[in-house]
């Protein structure tokens, strides 16, 4: 009861003037945790002044965030890295009630079909072309150029329900089936791209130099199509850059999501929504 009165009594000074007033009674909000956001939500529709809805919606932002910090933490420390997992918390930064189960099914759709295909006598590039053949012509997938002005082709939920996404989203959905299907594709990481490579199967040694020879040939998940290692080469001449081995190292799914969240970040650049690119720049920090 007690506690009722108390957030009652803390509510009703969501609309005080006085920045200072607002700031403590913010902080005491948040230390209620997301229980307190059906308060909130309830105190918005019943509120007609539009300032103090904003002010509604960024206490429920910063709760909601509050938490995905927490779970950002909490996959940063696990042992493994799920590639998935770290894409939909992605999503969450815009969608806090989006449900994982959906985006898992919609997967495990998309595996099946390709592992029905799939048999041990074929070369990398038959696996390949059977992955791409069914995730771009049979299911569809369209790629389009990075757009910061698109945010939902950044996060994988919205990817699958539309249908489309980037290069990184496309990649990173890429990268999910192949490691369901025991499929050797790694990110890699060349510049101003989100390029993935198919390493010589056994390849895991992420400390060498220059793991170049180990590559079989690229993919860009914009539209699945397979690139040489002269096409890459031509590609370093054009934007003038030496192609050193650092390059050529697989990425840990860590750095992926860390390249996600940041590119995420881009596409909030007006100045009601700085503070969005801020929280996502703190999020890859997080997994530095």
């Amino acid at each position: 009861m007690e506690t009722n009165k108390e957030i009652s009594a803390l509510l009703t000074l969501i609309d005080d003037p006085d920045e200072e007033v607002f700031g403590l009674v913010s902080n005491k909000i948040v230390d209620y945790g997301t229980n307190i956001i059906p308060n909130l939500e309830h105190l918005w529709e019943s509120t007609p002044n539009e300032e103090i809805q904003t002010r509604i919606e960024l206490l429920i932002h910063r709760l909601h965030f509050t938490d995905l910090t927490e779970d950002f933490r909490q996959w940063n420390i696990s042992g493994h890295h799920d590639l998935m997992l770290g894409a939909m918390l992605t999503g969450k930064f815009q969608f806090p009630d989006v449900s994982t189960a959906p985006v898992l099914q919609e997967i495990e759709k998309v595996r099946r079909n390709i592992w029905l295909e799939l048999n041990n006598y074929l070369t990398p590039l038959e696996q390949i072309n059977i992955v791409t053949s069914i995730l771009y012509s049979y299911y569809g997938l369209k790629g389009t150029e990075t757009n910061y002005k698109e945010p939902n082709e950044f996060l994988l939920h919205k990817t699958l329900e539309a249908k489309r996404g980037n290069q990184i989203s496309n990649g990173i959905l890429y990268l999910v089936l192949c490691e369901l299907l025991d499929i050797p594709v790694r990110a890699i990481n060349i510049p101003r791209q989100f390029i993935i490579a198919y390493f010589k199967p056994g390849y895991s040694d992420e400390n060498l130099p220059n793991p170049v020879h180990k590559i079989e040939f690229y993919i860009d998940p914009t539209s699945g199509q397979v690139f040489t290692q002269q096409d890459v080469e031509s590609y370093f001449k054009r934007i003038s850059v030496p192609p050193v081995g650092a390059y050529f190292k697989p990425r840990k799914n860590k750095q992926v999501i860390q390249q996600l969240l940041e590119e995420f970040g881009k596409c909030f650049t007006s100045e009601k929504d700085l503070y969005k690119q801020s929280e996502l720049i703190e999020l890859a920090k997080l997994l530095e």
